[in-house]
């Protein structure tokens, strides 16, 4: 068939009748485009540059094989539940995040080196223009479409290559595995199995018993230091970050760490003046939470469990720094800005005979951020 007559539009016997390659040549006639240079890169088959080629687009699917595999192997097995520093396990336990992410990135990389390495070293080298043209493709354009991706395919040599077709199949299968498992992983485990001591229900603030006391602690970088909070070591106006303490701990330099550093331990202990306390707006059903001009609020931002470090005295903003959400003291610590939805949830406190702040009472609401069976408030007495 001539070049004048390809660019006619063909019978249905003639497409019919064409090989792949005329049906290519005529994709390129019909969608306008001047092929002004092709090559192939090896139009010798069997050297050894053609074969180291072929090996190093092997190496890299099989590497994303396997990290793929050792993603899901690592998801699967390797100590994943928290440890803080001193506990049993926290070595291995601080790999874990470090891990996926080597693994699921080391496989994600390795598939885009061998794809991008076939672009190079096995498609023809080409270079054709080609005039824009609006609309959807018709029958024909589809065809010549799926002839010069074929022709594209035969030309690359691909298709007789074996070990870097099974290794690419090797790659990206596992990677396809891999992948959901962070989605589906989290759906594995029970979280409820333990119903009321259930992980989600409980934090270091719960008393282990009824009546239980549990005193506000400041961190003064020494793990053995039980500094206790009296009212008058907050000046009015002032905030500072407070953690359990139980007398069950004394001497067990696990639970004295673990209070300091476990995720949701931390709370802001607020003193506000006199005129500021008389003001502020207590929260419905915790009218009584704070001890006179007291406030305690979760530190963990009911975003995404960021530490909501910062506070602006003169505003009574808290602040998160993670994702800039914004929450008011003088309104029960609610969100005035940013993506946060819920307010903290308020530690109730009170003096005890000795003069310590202690809670009073756990908290009546999950800390952190939502889970779908979470409610707005837990009557843990019910």
């Amino acid at each position: 068939m001539s070049s004048g007559d390809q660019k006619k539009n063909p019978t249905p016997e003639e497409l019919a009748g064409m090989s792949q390659e005329e049906l290519a040549k005529l994709g390129t006639s019909l969608d306008d485009v001047e092929v002004i240079y092709r090559r192939n890169r090896w139009p010798i088959e069997g050297t050894k540059a053609e074969q180291r080629a072929a090996r190093q687009i092997t190496f890299w699917f099989t590497l994303a094989g396997l990290s793929g595999l050792a993603f899901l192997a690592i998801f699967l097995f390797w100590p994943w539940e928290y440890r803080t520093i001193g506990e049993e396990g926290y070595a291995l336990y601080n790999l874990t995040t470090p891990l996926y992410g080597l693994t699921f990135g080391l496989s994600i990389l390795s598939i885009g080196i061998g794809v991008v390495l076939i672009a190079k070293k096995m498609i023809p080298e080409e270079i054709s223009v080609q005039q824009r043209h609006d609309g959807p493709s018709d029958k024909l354009d589809q065809m010549t479409s799926v002839a010069l991706l074929r022709d594209a395919y035969d030309t690359s040599t691909l298709g007789r290559r074996s070990m870097i077709k099974w290794s690419a199949a090797f790659g990206i299968g596992a990677f396809a595995v891999a992948a959901p498992v962070g989605l589906l992983g989290g759906m594995v485990k029970n979280p409820w199995a333990q119903r009321d001591d259930s992980p989600l229900w409980r934090s270091l603030w719960t008393p282990d018993y009824p009546g239980e006391t549990i005193y506000l602690r400041r961190d003064t970088g020494r793990i053995t230091d039980v500094a206790l909070v009296r009212p008058e070591d907050i000046d009015a106006g002032g905030m500072e970050s407070v953690f359990p303490w139980k007398a069950s701990w004394e001497g067990d330099h696990s639970m004295m760490l673990k209070s300091l550093r476990h995720e949701y331990s931390a709370v802001m202990l607020f003193h506000l003046r006199a005129e500021d306390a008389a003001r502020a707006v207590r929260r419905e059903g915790q009218e009584t939470f704070n001890y006179g001009n007291f406030f305690a609020f979760s530190k963990i931002c009911t975003h995404l469990a960021c530490p909501t470090s910062l506070y602006e005295q003169q505003t009574h903003r808290i602040l998160c720094p993670c994702h800039q959400s914004q929450f008011d003291v003088m309104q029960y610590a609610k969100p005035v800005f940013g993506p946060a939805t819920r307010a903290l949830p308020q530690l109730p406190i009170t003096v005890n005979e000795e003069g310590y702040l202690v809670a009073n009472g756990d908290f009546i609401e999950p800390l952190g951020p939502a889970f779908w069976e979470r409610p707005g408030y837990r009557n843990l007495e019910s």
